[in-house]
C-alpha cells in the first residue's frame, strides 16, 4: 500500500466556498486511484474561503508519473448544489515528487472535471492517451461555450451570451467588481452631483455654467485642461499625449483636398512648407472616417459631425502648433480654411468641430474597435481552442479577465439602441456603425504593433510623445517576456508548425476578428517562432498598455466639455467673421448631453479596488522554474520602467501618467 498526500487550494474570492463533498481520482502512467472522498480533520470546513486541506490517498501499488486528477462534487441529502472556486491541487508521491495542478475555476455542476499536471505541454507532446482525451474533453467543452455571434455585419464577432449571468463562471466579474461597476454606473451623476441636470434640455447660456457643473469634480489634469483647452499648444500636445495618439503621422506632401498655401500659414515667409515637411517638421492628422457619415437627432435637433483635416507644424521650441483647418473633406468656397490668424471665435469654433471629431473617432476606432472588440476576439478564439495545459492558454489567460462581460455591458449600456453613445454622441446610431466597419476596412497588423505603427507614421523624432516613448518601452519589455516564454516552449519553426490548436487560435482571430481579410497583413498560420512572438506581444499589449492608453484618462481630457464635445448642434461656419462667443455657446451640446457624457467617462476611467497592473498573475499557472524566472525578471523590468516614469512626471508641467506599468490594467476590464 503506498500513500499520496493531497493538498487542495480553495480561491480567496468572494463565494467560493463548497459545503459539498469533494471527490478526487489520481491518474498516472502506471495505473488510476479509486474515486475518494476528500474528508478530513476540518471536516465541513475544509472547502471554506482561502482554505488549505491537506488529505490522503492510498493506493496498492505506485501509478507512476501522475498524467492528470479527476475533481468532482457532490451536495449532501437536503442541500442544494453551489458553486466551488478550487485554485489549486498539490499532490505528493510516495516517491517525493511534488505534482501541482493549477486549476483556478468554477466547479459548479456534478460532472467529473479532469486537470492536467501544471507543466505546460503542446498538443503534440501529449503523449498519453489519457491526456490527449482530456483535452479534447475540454475543448468540445469550451467550442459550447465559448460561440460567436455577429452583432453587427462588417465587425468583428463577438460572445454569445443573453445576459452576464449566462457566461461561464470563469469569465465573469468578481462580486466586487460587480457591486462597484453597477453602484459607480447606477451612481454617477449622483456622484458628480449633477442629478436633475439630467433631463434638463437647454443649451449653455455661458461658460461660468459650465465651471460650476465642472467644479463638482475634477482630476488634475482635468483642471489644467479647462485653463489651458483655448490654447494652441495644448491642443496640438493632445494629438500627442491625449487619449487619441494613434492619428497623427508625418505630412511629406499636402493631400490634394487641403490646399493650404505658404502665405496662409507662414505669412511672413520665414520658411516655406516645402521646406519644413522636407525637414519632418509638418503634421497631418485626417479625419476622413467622418466623412458623409449619418450624423444622430438629440433633443428632436440634428447633430453635426465633421471630417477635419488638421495640419500641424512643429515650432522652434518643440511645441507642435496647429497652423490650418479644413472642417469638411472637398474644399470649396464655403468651406473656408482656418488659420491661427483669424478672429478668436473663428478658430476657436473651428478647434472645437475637429475636438469634438476627435471624440467620436477615438471612441469607436482607437477604443472600441482596437482594444475593446479585438481583445474579445483574442480571448474567445483562446477559449474556445486552447486548453488549460498549453504554455499559450497559461500566458494569455490573464490578459482575458473581465474583458467578455465588460464588452456585454458595453453592448447593452453604450451602443445598444438605448445606449448612452447612441442617444448622445454626435455619430450615435447608423454613423457608429458605418465609422466601425470602415476601421475595420481599413485595420492592419502592422498599425496594432507599436514599433511598426510608429514607423509608419514617421513620428520617430517628435519630442515630448510620452506615449511613443513609455509605449515602446512597455512593447520591448513585454517582447522579452513573451519570446523568453515561447522559446521555452518552442524550440524550433516547425513545433510551432506542428501545433494544430495554436494555428486554430489565430486562424479564428483571422476569421473572426478580422473577417477574413488577408490585406490586413493578419497572419492566417504561424509558420515561425518570430512570427508567433511577434504576435501574441501585440496580443498582450493591446489588451493591457494601449488599452490604458486610450481609456484611462478619458474624464482627465472630456470632462471639461468644451475641449471634448460628445456631439456639436450647430453647422460650422462658411464664411470667416460670423463666429462669435454666442455662437460657440449655441453649438455646444445641450446640458444633459454633456453631463450624460460627463457621467459616461466618468463612469470608464474609474478603476476597481480588484485591479490587476499589467506582469502580475494571481493565478499561478506556471509551475517549471525557468518560466517563473523569467516572469519574475518580467515583473522586475515593469516596476523599475515605473520608477523611470514617475521620475520623469515630477518635471512635466502636465504628467503622463496611462502607461506606467503599476497604473496599467493586464486585461480589458473597463
Amino acid at each position: 500500500m503506498v500513500r499520496y498526500k493531497v493538498t487542495v487550494f480553495t480561491g480567496d474570492c468572494l463565494n467560493s466556498t463548497t459545503l459539498n463533498n469533494v471527490f478526487i481520482k489520481l491518474v498516472g502512467t502506471d495505473g488510476e486511484s479509486d474515486r475518494k472522498w476528500l474528508v478530513g480533520l476540518k471536516g465541513a470546513s475544509s472547502f471554506v474561503r482561502g482554505a488549505v486541506s491537506k488529505f490522503k490517498v492510498f493506493c496498492s501499488t505506485s501509478l507512476g508519473n501522475l498524467v492528470l486528477i479527476e475533481l468532482d462534487k457532490k451536495s449532501l441529502p437536503l442541500f442544494l448544489e453551489d458553486a466551488w472556486f478550487c485554485a489549486k491541487v498539490e499532490v505528493k508521491s510516495p516517491e517525493g515528487d511534488i505534482y501541482s495542478f493549477p486549476i483556478y475555476r468554477w466547479i459548479t455542476d456534478t460532472k467529473v472535471h479532469r486537470f492536467r499536471d501544471g507543466k505546460a505541454l503542446r498538443v503534440f507532446e501529449d503523449n498519453h492517451h489519457l491526456g490527449r482525451y482530456s483535452r479534447q474533453q475540454e475543448i468540445q467543452q469550451r467550442e459550447e461555450d465559448y460561440r460567436w455571434d455577429a452583432y453587427a455585419e462588417g465587425i468583428p464577432h463577438s460572445m454569445k451570451a443573453e445576459n452576464p449571468s449566462s457566461l461561464p463562471y470563469e469569465v465573469q466579474f468578481s462580486f466586487t467588481k460587480t457591486t462597484e461597476f453597477l453602484y459607480t454606473a447606477s451612481t454617477g451623476l449622483t456622484e458628480l452631483k449633477l442629478k436633475g441636470l439630467d433631463n434638463c434640455k437647454k443649451k449653455w447660456d455661458n461658460i461660468d455654467s459650465i465651471n460650476r457643473v465642472f467644479c463638482c469634480k475634477k482630476t488634475e489634469i482635468s483642471e489644467y485642461v479647462q485653463e489651458h483647452w483655448k490654447e494652441d499648444a495644448f491642443f496640438g500636445y493632445q494629438f500627442l499625449n491625449g487619449v487619441n495618439p494613434i492619428l497623427i503621422q508625418c505630412c511629406t506632401a499636402l493631400p490634394s483636398n487641403f490646399p493650404v498655401t505658404d502665405d496662409m500659414v507662414f505669412p511672413h515667409g520665414q520658411c516655406s512648407l516645402a521646406d519644413e515637411m522636407k525637414k519632418g517638421n509638418i503634421f497631418l492628422c485626417d479625419y476622413k472616417r467622418l466623412d458623409g457619415v449619418k450624423t444622430n437627432t438629440i433633443n428632436g435637433k440634428k447633430q453635426y459631425l465633421m471630417a477635419p483635416l488638421v495640419l500641424l507644424h512643429k515650432a522652434p521650441d518643440d511645441k507642435l502648433m496647429p497652423i490650418a483647418i479644413q472642417l469638411k473633406q472637398n474644399p470649396s468656397d464655403d468651406n473656408p480654411i482656418f488659420l491661427p490668424t483669424d478672429s478668436e471665435y473663428d478658430w476657436l469654433i473651428a478647434k472645437t468641430f475637429v475636438r469634438s471629431a476627435d471624440f467620436n473617432h477615438h471612441q469607436l476606432n482607437a477604443h472600441l474597435l482596437r482594444t475593446h472588440l479585438l481583445a474579445e476576439v483574442f480571448a474567445v478564439s483562446l477559449l474556445r481552442n486552447v486548453p488549460m495545459v498549453h504554455p499559450l492558454y497559461k500566458l494569455l489567460k490573464p490578459h482575458t479577465r473581465y474583458t467578455l462581460q465588460i464588452n456585454f455591458l458595453a453592448r447593452r449600456l453604450l451602443i445598444s439602441d438605448t445606449g448612452a453613445f447612441t442617444q448622445f454622441a454626435g455619430s450615435g446610431g447608423e454613423g457608429m456603425f458605418t465609422i466601425l466597419q470602415r476601421s475595420v476596412s481599413s485595420l492592419t497588423y502592422s498599425s496594432l504593433c507599436m514599433p511598426d505603427d510608429i514607423a509608419e507614421r514617421g513620428l520617430e523624432a517628435v519630442p515630448n510623445f510620452f506615449y511613443r516613448d513609455d509605449g515602446l518601452k512597455v512593447w520591448d519589455i513585454i517582447h522579452r517576456f513573451v519570446q523568453g516564454m515561447l522559446s521555452y516552449y518552442y524550440k524550433s519553426d516547425s513545433e510551432v508548425q506542428e501545433d494544430s490548436e495554436l494555428q486554430k487560435w489565430i486562424l479564428d482571430i483571422f476569421e473572426h476578428g478580422f473577417l477574413s481579410q488577408a490585406e490586413t497583413g493578419i497572419p492566417q498560420r504561424f509558420t515561425r517562432v518570430t512570427e508567433l512572438v511577434k504576435f501574441v506581444t501585440m496580443v498582450i499589449f493591446a489588451c493591457s498598455a494601449q488599452h490604458a492608453a486610450v481609456n484611462s484618462g478619458q474624464y482627465d481630457y472630456g470632462g471639461w466639455m468644451p475641449n471634448t464635445p460628445i456631439s456639436l448642434q450647430l453647422p460650422p461656419p462658411t464664411t470667416k467673421g460670423t463666429t462669435s462667443e454666442a455662437t460657440m455657446l449655441a453649438t455646444f451640446p445641450d446640458v444633459n448631453v454633456t453631463v450624460q457624457g460627463m457621467a459616461t467617462m466618468w463612469l470608464l476611467s474609474k478603476q476597481s479596488s480588484d485591479f490587476v497592473p499589467l506582469g502580475q498573475y494571481p493565478e499561478d499557472h506556471f509551475t517549471e522554474e525557468i518560466p517563473r524566472k523569467i516572469l519574475k525578471d518580467f515583473q522586475m523590468e515593469l516596476e523599475d520602467l515605473s520608477l523611470v516614469i514617475r521620475a520623469r512626471n515630477k518635471r512635466l508641467e502636465v504628467p503622463y501618467t496611462y502607461m506606467d506599468p503599476a497604473q496599467v490594467e493586464n486585461s480589458v476590464a473597463i
